[in-house]
C-alpha cells in the first residue's frame, strides 16, 4: 500500500512539473522569421515561423503553422475541398535554419519590440497552441495560413495594441496580382490558379489583407508601430542567410503558352483542312468538347461543391461550358438537331463576353489559354457554317 501511494505522489509531481508553464527571463528574444521562397509551387510564396531564444534557459526553439500530413485519410480529397487541416509545428531553431540553407532559401529575422509580459504571453499562447488537441486549424490560403497566423497571433500578445502602417511605396493590390508577383504568368502553376479560383480574388485586397503572403508579413511588421507608445514593433532585423543561386527560369518551349500555341496552330489547321475539302473531323470535336466540358464540371465542384472561398464566381465557364458534355451525342450525328447551330452560337456569345469580362478587369484570365480560346472561337464559327449548309 505504501509503494503505491509513494507511486502514485511520484506520478503526480512530474505531471505537476512537465505541466507548469515554463517562464521566460528578462533575456527571452522572441523573433519573426521569414523565408523566402523555394522552386515548386508549394512553396513558391515562403514561409513565417516564431523563434524563441533564451539563452539562460537553454532554450531555442521555433513554431510555425504551415505542417501538413500526407497521410491523412482521403488528404486530396479534402485538399480539393477547403477542409485540409494544417497544424502548428515546433522544430529547434538551428534544425529549421540549416533546413532552409539547404534549400538554399533566404532567411531574415525580426526581434519583436515586446514586454517581458507580452513576450510571456505569445509563448504561453503557442505552448497551448501546440498541444495535440489545439494545434490543428482548418488552412485557407488567403485568410488563415501560415503567414497569417503569425499576425493573428503577435496582435493577441499585445492585445490588438499594433498599428500596421503601408511600407513605403505600397500598392494596393488585387489578390490575384499578388499572387502573379510571385509566379510566372506563363507557368503552369500560374495556369492552375487562374483556371481553378474566380473573379472574387480579383478585387483589391485590404492592406492588412496582404499579409497573406510572407514577405508583406516581413514588410509590414518592419513599419508596424506599438500604439501605447508608439515604438517601433520590430527592434532588430537582420539577415541570417541570403540566397546563393538565383531561381533558373523555365524553359518557354514546356510552357503553356507554347503547348497551348502548338494545340491552337493544330486545331486551326484541322479546321483549314476541314474547310478546303468540305468535311468535319467529328473526333476533333468530340475531343474539345470533352475537354472544356470536363473541365468546366471541374470548376462547377470548385465553386459550389468546397469551402475555397477564392473558387466563387468563376467565369473561366465562359470557355469551359459543362454542357459541352451533353451535347456530345449531336456531334456524332451527320445532321444534328436545328437548336445545336443555336447552342454553337451561344459558345461564340460566351467567348466574346469572356473576352469583354477581361478587358474591363471583372476576371484575369491566364494567358497560355489565348491561343486554345482563339481556336476555339474559329472552330465554332466553322461548325455553324458547317452545319447551316448541311
Amino acid at each position: 500500500m505504501k509503494k503505491t501511494l509513494l507511486l502514485l505522489c511520484f506520478l503526480l509531481c512530474i505531471k505537476t512539473s512537465f505541466g507548469q508553464q515554463i517562464e521566460l527571463s528578462n533575456e527571452a528574444k522572441i523573433s519573426v522569421l521569414t523565408i523566402g521562397p523555394g522552386n515548386s509551387l508549394n512553396d513558391a510564396f515562403g514561409h513565417n515561423a516564431f523563434r524563441i531564444k533564451d539563452e539562460s534557459l537553454n532554450l531555442d526553439k521555433t513554431y510555425d503553422y504551415g505542417l501538413f500530413n500526407f497521410s491523412t485519410p482521403y488528404f486530396y480529397l479534402k485538399f480539393a475541398t477547403g477542409k485540409l487541416n494544417y497544424s502548428l509545428g515546433k522544430s529547434d531553431y538551428y534544425d529549421l535554419l540549416s533546413y532552409y540553407i539547404r534549400q538554399d532559401r533566404t532567411v531574415k529575422e525580426q526581434v519583436l519590440n515586446l514586454s517581458q509580459l507580452e513576450k510571456q504571453r505569445l509563448y504561453n499562447f503557442l505552448v497551448n497552441n501546440y498541444k495535440p488537441e489545439n494545434r490543428e486549424y482548418l488552412y485557407e490560403f488567403f485568410f488563415d495560413n501560415c503567414a497569417t497566423k503569425i499576425k493573428d497571433v503577435t496582435k493577441i500578445a499585445l492585445n490588438d495594441n499594433i498599428t500596421f502602417n503601408e511600407p513605403k511605396g505600397f500598392k494596393h493590390e488585387t489578390f490575384r496580382t499578388l499572387i502573379h508577383n510571385n509566379l510566372n504568368k506563363n507557368s503552369w502553376g500560374s495556369l492552375g490558379i487562374d483556371v481553378a479560383l474566380g473573379s472574387v480574388i480579383d478585387r483589391k485586397a485590404t492592406p492588412e489583407q496582404h499579409m497573406f503572403l510572407p514577405e508583406f508579413i516581413y514588410k509590414f511588421f518592419e513599419n508596424a508601430t506599438i500604439k501605447t507608445n508608439n515604438e517601433p514593433l520590430v527592434k532588430e532585423s537582420k539577415i541570417l542567410f541570403q540566397q546563393k543561386n538565383r531561381v533558373k527560369p523555365t524553359s518557354f518551349f514546356t510552357s503553356p503558352l507554347f503547348v497551348f500555341g502548338f494545340v491552337g496552330l493544330l486545331i486551326l489547321y484541322i479546321t483549314y483542312s476541314d474547310r478546303k475539302n468540305e468535311k468535319r473531323s467529328t473526333w476533333l470535336d468530340v475531343v474539345l468538347f470533352g475537354i472544356t466540358g470536363i473541365v468546366g464540371v471541374f470548376i462547377l465542384l470548385l465553386w459550389f461543391a468546397t469551402d475555397h472561398t477564392g473558387t466563387h464566381q468563376n467565369y473561366n465557364l465562359l470557355w469551359a461550358f459543362a454542357l459541352n458534355l451533353l451535347v456530345i451525342p449531336q456531334l456524332l450525328k451527320k445532321k444534328p438537331s436545328n437548336w445545336f447551330v443555336k447552342y454553337l452560337k451561344l459558345l461564340v456569345i460566351l467567348l466574346c463576353l469572356m473576352t469583354l469580362h477581361w478587358l474591363i478587369g471583372v476576371q484575369v484570365f491566364a494567358i497560355g489559354l489565348i491561343p486554345l480560346l482563339i481556336a476555339l472561337f474559329i472552330r465554332y464559327v466553322y461548325l455553324i457554317k458547317y452545319f447551316n449548309v448541311k
